[in-house]
């Protein structure tokens, strides 16, 4: 049977600085407990942590010359094919302060380098190649300087039509424009948040997210997942959607924990699980993450320990009347 491929794309990587410091203080003088640099960036994560289930996975996108070393490191190590286009320069770096006291992560995000467009146009070449023989395309994370915010879009178009899977998670102006564009992904994730400032409305209740599920599924998305932190997921399709809840557990970083929801979601639809065992994959993948350091999963009794927790509900949905004019 032919192995069920995926690749990711990460326009903007990052070298995450991790510090624990319990109890910091902004203005103060702080005691940190530990410090660990990870390759990181949202496609970056998604590849580790499929590669730890055991997918096929192949990981692409934008990474500076100067500082690859970590990143090589980890896709040996998790037998990710390695195809990033090298740009002149080092790759940026995340800093993440971890408060393990208050379970809260501050993320200093600096500005990824400058893509040229040489280096544009090698990455469509290697997207193009690798859609011939990989099944689905998992497209993550911020566009950086020299990237317009209808990349995505034009990515989505492009390997849709070559009959693939795409998964999308992005914010912002990159968001916004994806969710304009005459071709949606298969599955979109977004938090409230994102997809709040993406259609540029309050999102005020439950009714209010599964309606605008509902808009962006009638425009070709066949699977929104809307993450709520705490108060867990939302997930709609066109015929059912499904409300996930997380268990209580001891948070060490929410760093990855979307990463992870994307990545148990790609999973799901690689073993064809309905929509409640996939919202209870994600669920537990998501919480596989936020109790560790790094993009990386823990063993598969965990996992199903953590599965086991989720609650999952299905939720009603009925399309407003709309009003005769």
């Amino acid at each position: 049977m032919t192995p069920f491929r995926v690749a990711t794309l990460t326009l903007n990587p990052a070298l995450d600085l991790t510090v624990r410091a319990d109890g910091w203080r902004k203005g103060g003088v702080n005691l940190g407990q530990s410090l660990q640099f990870d390759a990181g960036g949202k496609g970056v994560n998604v590849a580790s942590f499929l590669a730890d289930w055991g997918l096929t996975v192949t990981a692409t996108g934008l990474l500076g010359d100067e500082n690859t070393e970590r990143f090589e490191a980890l896709f040996q190590e998790k037998g990710v094919r390695d195809e990033f286009v090298r740009v002149p320069g080092p790759t940026r770096v995340g800093v993440k302060v971890v408060d393990g006291a208050a379970q809260e992560t501050t993320d200093i995000n600096l500005p990824g380098l400058a893509a040229t467009p040489g280096a544009l146009a090698e990455l469509e070449s290697r997207l193009d190649a690798l859609a011939a023989d990989h099944d689905a395309f998992v497209l993550a994370g911020s566009v950086p300087p020299g990237v317009g915010a209808d990349f995505y879009a034009r990515m989505v178009s492009r390997l849709r039509g070559a009959g693939r899977f795409v998964a999308l998670d992005t914010s912002g102006t990159a968001l916004q424009t994806a969710l304009t564009a005459d071709v949606l992904p298969n599955l979109l994730k977004p938090n409230i948040h994102e997809l709040e400032a993406a259609l540029g409305r309050s999102l005020t209740s439950e009714e209010d997210v599964l309606a605008a599920a509902h808009e962006l599924l009638a425009r070709g998305a066949e699977l929104v997942a809307v993450s709520q932190g705490e108060r867990g997921a939302l997930l709609v399709t066109g015929n059912e959607a499904v409300r996930a809840r997380p268990p209580q557990v001891d948070v060490v970083s929410t760093v990855g924990a979307g990463d992870a929801m994307v990545s148990g979601l790609v999973s799901a639809r690689a073993e064809g699980l309905p929509l409640a065992e996939a919202a209870r994959r994600a669920t537990a993948f998501s919480l596989g993450a936020i109790t560790r350091l790094g993009a990386h999963l823990p063993p598969r009794s965990e996992l199903d320990t953590f599965a086991a927790q989720v609650a999952v509900e299905a939720v009603e949905w009925r399309e407003p009347m709309r009003q005769k004019t």
